[in-house]
């Protein structure tokens, strides 16, 4: 049986956009549990999560003198908790109430011997209501969830093999979870003026810590808000001047003044005959539309991409 199914599926935001309003708030549920219990790092990558083979991982989170991992298993359809000493437990991903999906892992956690107290109000969201009181029933489409996240390993592959281009300071290829987006972040190693902050129900010291320093980075989502499709997304912070109206590629791609930043249809990518290559082309165009504009050191700071088991050659 492939379990993999079609190299890009298809996104149609209309029929995916309620199981991935469900998910975003399962996913800050999982994820908050992560914030409780890892020390802070930098613009916090601390707090992500990582494409796994089967879905979204944690990856291992401290707890007292061992160590637990939640896992988005969106084949067989169920949050699995393991922990280091053998013990696990599922959560099924199901329609239903954040109540009831909040409880049940909180439920799980203690019974697993690793009970974790987390903030319960949402980030990051205009309507915040803790996720206790949030009884509304939810829908969660199994199938379309693994569509996401088969789009979401395609997306992962290419944005992996864009970060080895970077010699400078680059963060790991995550998914945030109060965004609910895929980024890949480059730094210039300057520091950029104080962020406003202003971010619906996030402290502004986290927004100022996450863009203490110059930015170009550039990721995936699902849509919602404005903007109504899945697509890509590349910005720069501080943006430069004439950072709105750089050349940039594939021809589909559009800088839009309401976000502040390049945007790019899934579909165009999906249906493009190189769909990695058109890819590609956006992260590197966009990116050097930042780079050069913004006087970054390029020399310095980028090499070919990584290659398995070459070495990038040093003079």
């Amino acid at each position: 049986m492939n379990l993999v199914g079609p190299a890009w599926p298809k996104l149609e935001f209309a029929s995916l956009a309620p199981t991935v309003e469900t998910l975003q708030l399962f996913t800050q549920v999982v994820g908050k549990v992560r914030l409780a219990q890892t020390p802070w790092l930098n613009h916090s990558w601390h707090v992500t999560f990582y494409v796994s083979a089967r879905g979204l991982t944690t990856s291992l989170i401290p707890h007292g003198r061992g160590a637990f991992d939640l896992e988005f298993d969106f084949l067989a359809g169920a949050l699995v908790i393991r922990v280091t000493d053998g013990g696990e437990r599922r959560v099924a991903l199901a329609a239903g109430s954040v109540a009831a999906f909040h409880g049940e892992v909180l439920e799980a956690l203690a019974a697993l011997g690793v009970p974790v107290r987390i903030d319960e109000t949402p980030n990051e969201l205009a309507q915040a209501i803790a996720f206790p009181l949030d009884t509304r029933p939810r829908v969660c489409d199994g199938a379309l969830a693994a569509d996401l996240w088969r789009a979401l390993v395609r997306i992962e592959r290419v944005l992996g093999a864009f970060r080895t281009r970077f010699l400078g300071k680059c963060s790991p290829v995550h998914f945030f979870w109060g965004s609910f987006d895929m980024a890949v972040t480059r730094f210039s190693g300057r520091r950029a003026p104080r962020h406003p902050g202003g971010i619906p129900h996030l402290p502004d010291a986290v927004t100022r810590e996450a863009y203490s320093h110059e930015v170009s980075s550039a990721g995936f989502w699902p849509g919602g808000g404005l903007i109504e499709e899945p697509s890509f997304y590349s910005y720069a912070y501080p943006a430069p001047q004439g950072f709105d109206s750089a050349t940039v590629s594939p021809a589909a791609a559009r800088y839009d003044a309401r976000l502040s930043e390049f945007l790019l249809p899934y579909e165009a990518v999906r249906s493009a005959p190189d769909p990695d290559g058109a890819l590609t082309a956006f992260l590197q165009s966009t990116y050097e539309a930042a780079a050069n504009l913004g006087g970054w050191d390029r020399a310095a700071l980028e090499c070919e991409e990584g290659r398995p088991r070459r070495p990038r050659p040093v003079d």
